[in-house]
C-alpha cells in the first residue's frame, strides 16, 4: 500500500547569521600574536573553505556571541534540546493545521533528533505539548543526524503499510546544529561545519493510501523505502562528545561518500525511472554528485536542494523535508516518478521512491 506525504512545514530558528559574519568572527578570534603571517595563511584557507560551503546565511536559535561561548557540555545540551523542542512543536502544529487534523487523529509519531542528549526524548515531550493520544505509537530515532528525515519517512511508510486501513503518522525532525560551533577549534573541518549548519525543525503527515483513492490526492505518493549502512565507511564522518559539547569531524573521504553510495541506490531503483529528486543538501558536491548519478540535470533538478542550502544551511535531518516543501511549491508533472534521498554519519543512506500525484 502506498502512502501520501503531506507538504512539509519548516520552522527556522530566530537569529539570521550570514557567512560574512562568521568569517569576520573567525578572523577576530583566531590571532597568533607571535606570528602574524600565520594568521594570514590560516585565514586565507579558512575563508575559502567557508565560502565554498554554498551557504549564504543560516538561522540559529541563539545569537552568534552566545553560540560561540564556551559553555560546557551540560549547558550546551540543555539549551540545544530546549530550542529543538520549541522548533519541533511549532513545525508539528503547523503540519497538523495544514492537514486539517486534530492531535487525536494521529496514530503514530516518528521523531529524529541528534544534537543533544535527553531522556525522555523528543517524542514523549511532543505527545504532551501537542496533546497527542497517550497510547499513540512512538518511533523515536536518534544518532541519525542528516539522514534522519528520510529514515523517518521510511519508518512512516512501513507503519502505514502494516495497517490494512492505513494510518496517519506525524513525522517531526529537529536539530540545533549550531551547538557544534566551538571557537577554540581551528581545523579545516571545523571551519566547514561551523559554516554549513543551521537550526530548524520540519514536520509532515504521512497517510496510508488506498489504491482506489490515490488519484484523488495531490503531492508525493511513496511506495518503497531504502536503507543502507555502507560497508567500511565509518571513517567518513562522525560525531563525538567531550567536556565542551558535541563535535562533528570527518576525513577527506567524506566528500565522495555520497557518490560512493550511489551504486547501492541505483541497484535498489533497478529499472524504475527517476524524473525528479529531492536530495539532502549536505553540500554543493553532494547535491551535484547525486543528481548527476541519477541521470538528472543538476541545474534543473538540484535547484531546490541548492536553494535550501544557500538560504538555510544544512538543516541536518530536517533538510530533505525542506527540499520536499520547495518541491511542493514547484511540483513535477503529475505522474512523474522520483525519489527523496538523505545521507548520514556511518556512512548511511535512506531514501523513498514514489510519484507525484
Amino acid at each position: 500500500m502506498p502512502a501520501h506525504i503531506g507538504r512539509p512545514e519548516t520552522a527556522l530558528a530566530e537569529h539570521r547569521v550570514t557567512t560574512d559574519e562568521l568569517i569576520e568572527h573567525v578572523r577576530a578570534t583566531n590571532r597568533h600574536p607571535d606570528d602574524p603571517s600565520r594568521d594570514h595563511r590560516s585565514m586565507a584557507l579558512w575563508e575559502r573553505l567557508m565560502r565554498n560551503s554554498g551557504v549564504q546565511h543560516r538561522y540559529w536559535s541563539r545569537p552568534l556571541p552566545e553560540v560561540t561561548q564556551a559553555a560546557g557540555v551540560a549547558r550546551r545540551a540543555e539549551t540545544a534540546f530546549n530550542d529543538a523542542l520549541a522548533l519541533a512543536e511549532t513545525a508539528a502544529q503547523r503540519a497538523l493545521d495544514v492537514a486539517g487534523l486534530d492531535p487525536g487523529d494521529i496514530d503514530a509519531i516518528v521523531t529524529s533528533h541528534t544534537t543533544s542528549w535527553t531522556v525522555p526524548g523528543l517524542d514523549v515531550h511532543l505527545i504532551e505539548r501537542l496533546g497527542l493520544r497517550p497510547t499513540i505509537s512512538r518511533m523515536p530515532l536518534a544518532t541519525l543526524a542528516c539522514s534522519g528525515g528520510a529514515h523517518a519517512l521510511v519508518r512512516a511508510l512501513q507503519y502505514t503499510q502494516a495497517r490494512p486501513l492505513g494510518a496517519r503518522v506525524l513525522v517531526v525532525v529537529a536539530e540545533t546544529l549550531s551547538t557544534i560551533y566551538h571557537e577554540s577549534e581551528q581545523t579545516p573541518q571545523s571551519m566547514i561545519y561551523r559554516t554549513l549548519f543551521g537550526d530548524s525543525a520540519a514536520a509532515t503527515i504521512v497517510t496510508g493510501v488506498h489504491r482506489g483513492n490515490a488519484g484523488e490526492l495531490d503531492g508525493c505518493i511513496i511506495t518503497d523505502g531504502f536503507e543502507l549502512a555502507m560497508p567500511n565507511s565509518r571513517d567518513r564522518y562522525w560525531g563525538a562528545i567531550d567536556a565542551q559539547g558535541l563535535h562533528f569531524d570527518s576525513t577527506r573521504a567524506a566528500a565522495r561518500a555520497a557518490a560512493d553510495a550511489l551504486p547501492y541506490v541505483t541497484d535498489w531503483l533497478g529499472t524504475r525511472t527517476v524524473e525528479w529528486a529531492g536530495v539532502h543538501p549536505g553540500g554543493p558536491r553532494i547535491i551535484d554528485d547525486v543528481i548527476e548519478g541519477l541521470g538528472l540535470d543538476t541545474d534543473k533538478h538540484g535547484r531546490h536542494s541548492h536553494a535550501s542550502l544557500a538560504e538555510n544551511g544544512n538543516l541536518g535531518g530536517a533538510a530533505v523535508l525542506d527540499v520536499l516543501r520547495r518541491t511542493y511549491d514547484e511540483p513535477p508533472a503529475p505522474g512523474a516518478p522520483g525519489a527523496l534521498l538523505a545521507f548520514g554519519p556511518g556512512f548511511t543512506v535512506a531514501a523513498v521512491y514514489g510519484a507525484w500525484a
